[in-house]
């Protein structure tokens, strides 16, 4: 009978000892396999952002690089340019207040330095013009459509952070209705933001102008008018408003386009022109004689031109009613009663 070999006791030890020890092991090597995801996704990797545009005074750790901390992002580290400008921070300066942190260098990317824009909201000069002339409507009565401000040297500008919306307002206005000096400060919301600004108001007044280069004799259609307005000083005092009424008018002379037109640079068409056959008409109650004459000038409706009568061949005046159309007016006899003066003027004295 074949009896089974039963191991000494030192060898059951090492067996048992060779079992627990690899089962140890392994279990170390899944538990560190399991860990390291684990570890690296409470430690993401730094990295830079690139350029930026900062939204306000300072600006974090979080504005500048990608993965930081929540604990650190809100850290301040730099402060930013001043609202609309810009400027640099050298990638070395982020690496050494990274480290002051406690962190790893950023990636960079291979970057020396990055760009840093200022936010802001720029608000330009007609914007501030309007508020300087919504109070002076509302402390002087000035009518806000028929003025302008024009500013002292360059057209101001006021630079606010985006987030200020408030209103803009004008204050501490004063002006001077002898020199038109006016000086102002413009403030956004609770003087926030402000500006000082010093000019001139100008009175504005309508005026009719041409919108394109007239020839002399040329008829002007409403197209060729429109209406500017422009400052009120140095204005003829001929110069007129009203578009409609230059409609059909004649020009003068040669004129300009932007020429803002004067009374004495237009006028009626001529309805007979010089030389031209022309009919004469004489007319009283109940007897109108017409017969043909020569015009020696031009003339527009209601001008007294001269005519050559044909049968007399003498020169006649004439008033112009129509194309082409005149009219002689009928000699009135002069009696006594109607004119002693001349008459006694007449008769020799005694």
């Amino acid at each position: 009978m074949i009896q089974s070999a039963t191991p000494a006791p030192e060898a059951r030890r090492a067996l048992l000892g060779a079992g627990i020890l690899g089962r140890t092991a392994f279990t170390l090597v899944a538990l560190g396999l399991l860990t390291l995801p684990v570890l690296a996704a409470e430690s993401p990797r730094l990295s830079l952002k690139g350029d930026i545009t900062a939204e306000r005074d300072v600006i974090t750790l979080g504005d500048l690089v990608s993965g930081a901390p929540p604990a650190l992002a809100q850290r301040a580290l730099f402060r930013a340019p001043a609202l609309g400008s810009s400027g640099t921070i050298q990638v070395r300066r982020i690496v050494e207040a990274a480290a002051g942190l406690g962190l790893d260098a950023p990636e960079s990317g291979g970057r020396l330095q990055i760009s840093v824009q200022r936010a802001a909201r720029r608000i330009a000069a007609p914007e501030i013009e309007a508020a300087v002339k919504a109070a002076l409507v509302k402390l002087r009565g000035l009518d806000a459509g028929f003025v302008t401000v024009a500013f002292e040297g360059e057209p101001p500008v006021l630079t606010v952070p985006p987030d200020l919306t408030s209103p803009l307002a004008a204050q501490d206005v004063t002006y001077d209705p002898r020199s038109r000096r006016v000086t102002a400060l413009v403030v956004v919301g609770e003087r926030q933001a402000s500006l000082r600004v010093a000019g001139q108001v100008v009175e504005m007044a309508d005026v009719a102008v041409l919108t394109r280069a007239i020839g002399r004799g040329e008829t002007l259609s409403a197209p060729d008018v429109a209406v500017e307005r422009r400052p009120r000083e140095g204005l003829p005092a001929d110069i007129a408003a009203d578009p409609a009424a230059f409609v059909g008018q004649v020009a003068q002379k040669p004129l300009g386009a932007g020429t803002a037109l004067r009374a004495g640079d237009l006028g009626r068409p001529d309805l007979v022109a010089r030389g031209e056959s022309v009919t004469i008409v004489y007319e009283t109650p109940g007897v109108v004689l017409a017969l043909r004459g020569q015009a020696r000038e031009g003339g527009p409706l209601g001008a007294v031109i001269g005519v050559v009568n044909p049968v007399s061949k003498k020169v006649i005046q004439a008033t112009v009613i129509g194309p082409g159309r005149v009219t002689v007016a009928p000699i009135v006899p002069v009696t006594a009663a109607a004119a002693p003066g001349r008459l006694a003027a007449a008769v020799p004295a005694r």
